[in-house]
């Protein structure tokens, strides 16, 4: 149902007031799954966290969702009644990926600030509105990029923008495993009880229930998910862009498709995807059926003194050799006259090598710890919104290359690919009945 945009405006003022007679920042949380339950341990940490509500639309999960709250937040079976209760200041939305952006401005309109897991959107235009969305409400978004929290991620992005590794030029990225062959491919069948399916489909195309269409395996379906390029690659896009200073890439080309996996599902489970930055590339690579050496895993920055390797456990930087160009050119028997001449001159590092440790619960913790002080602040988070957007842009690029076939050019500032009008028309998709509506009205 639409939320009457002048029902919920708050202001910082009113939002100081709220918090003088309540020292505990009212949170409910929409969807307990697997990052769901890592939500609700990250805000019982905080103090100053009320843990007051748990909505889901599958009752197992619910009443989980409930008794890892501390057995006192108010349950609800539909989101909107959630955002309907005044009480609530603050809400995180954990649910399927087809979800994010409707949720979040939904809530935004109802006066509630959002942390929203990534990515942030399905498609590109969704972030555009939600931006635009939480910008009137004056609302707070943060994104759950954690990385951002790191205090080693924060370091890192200083060394490199201040030239610690020379001028970056090329940055790498992937997640390679092998799940052969697959989560199988299982018959339509009814929803199980206590799962209300039209609900969790929401805004997404009304399919037959199937096992793999709800609760885990949404993501390797197109109808709710972008699959590992948005789900792992957007943490290392986020990453890359971040620390770049990039709006978004100017060119994408993307190859791959779902090759050796033996189930139902319908994104790559091999994908690789080059970006042209302007004076940089970066490339993002998963694999689904084949470790390998992990080489291709994890995420690297290329610059011209030495690279750095960053992950949720630390960073290392590694130093290139100064060597004369001369004395990198292979030798075989004798020397054609008039070529560079080797010199005698040892090699040297150009830097010193560095390496840090990091935690990934801090990350979680910090994250959290900076959403609840620009509740109070109201200034704006370390994954904001707009940061979201840019980030999933990009990873909706290269999906979209690949299932078009070919590289697609994009006007980061237009946030449009020009002369391709059929790339352009799939930068949106249209929502079922009636969120449709919703959407229309906060928009309006």
């Amino acid at each position: 149902m639409p939320v009457p945009r002048r029902a919920f405006l708050a202001t910082a003022a009113s939002y100081s007031r709220i918090l003088g007679a309540n020292e505990r920042v009212q949170v409910g949380f929409i969807g307990y799954g697997l990052i769901g339950a890592q939500h609700v341990h990250d805000f019982k940490n905080q103090k100053d966290a009320e843990l007051a509500a748990m909505c889901e639309v599958y009752q197992p999960r619910l009443e989980q969702g409930v008794a890892a709250c501390g057995g006192r937040a108010k349950a609800y079976r539909d989101f909107r009644k959630l955002l309907d209760d005044k009480e609530i200041q603050a809400v995180v939305v954990s649910t399927p990926d087809h979800w994010h952006a409707l949720m979040t401005m939904m809530a935004c309109a109802a006066g509630k600030d959002v942390y929203v897991e990534k990515p942030m959107t399905l498609f590109v235009q969704e972030g555009r509105w939600m931006t635009q969305v939480a910008r009137r409400h004056k609302r707070v978004v943060q994104v759950g990029t954690q990385q951002r929290s790191g205090r080693h991620y924060q370091k890192a992005r200083d060394l490199i923008r201040a030239g610690y590794i020379g001028k970056v030029h090329s940055v790498r990225m992937g997640a390679f495993r092998n799940i052969m062959p697959g989560f199988g491919s299982p018959a339509d069948t009814a929803a199980p009880s206590g799962f209300d399916y039209d609900l969790w489909l929401g805004p997404a195309p009304k399919r037959p229930y199937n096992p793999h269409r709800g609760i885990y395996h949404f993501r390797w379906f197109w109808d709710y998910s972008g699959g590992q390029m948005t789900n792992l690659g957007a943490h290392s896009i986020d990453v890359a862009q971040w620390y770049m200073n990039a709006k978004g890439p100017r060119a994408v080309s993307s190859m791959g498709g779902r090759f050796a996996l033996e189930d139902n599902g319908e994104t790559p489970d091999t994908q690789d995807a080059i970006y042209q930055y302007p004076g940089w590339t970066a490339v993002w690579s998963h694999r689904e059926a084949g470790t390998g050496s992990r080489s291709g895993s994890g995420l690297e920055f290329y610059g011209t003194k030495g690279s750095l390797t960053i992950s949720r456990g630390g960073f290392r930087i590694l130093a290139d050799e100064r060597i004369e160009p001369a004395n990198a050119i292979p030798q075989f028997r004798g020397h054609a006259a008039g070529g560079p001449r080797r010199s005698e001159s040892k090699p040297e590092p150009w830097l010193q090598t560095m390496q840090e440790r990091g935690s990934s619960d801090e990350q979680f913790d910090l994250h959290v710890r900076n959403f609840l002080d620009c509740i109070r602040t109201r200034q704006q988070p370390i994954a904001d919104v707009e940061d979201g957007h840019r980030v999933a842009a990009a990873c909706h690029l290269g999906n979209l290359s690949l299932r078009l076939g070919r590289s697609l050019h994009w006007d980061a500032g237009k946030e449009q690919i020009p002369g391709d009008a059929e790339a352009a028309k799939m930068l949106v998709r249209p929502y079922r009945k009636p969120w449709d509506a919703v959407l229309r009205s906060l928009l309006a």
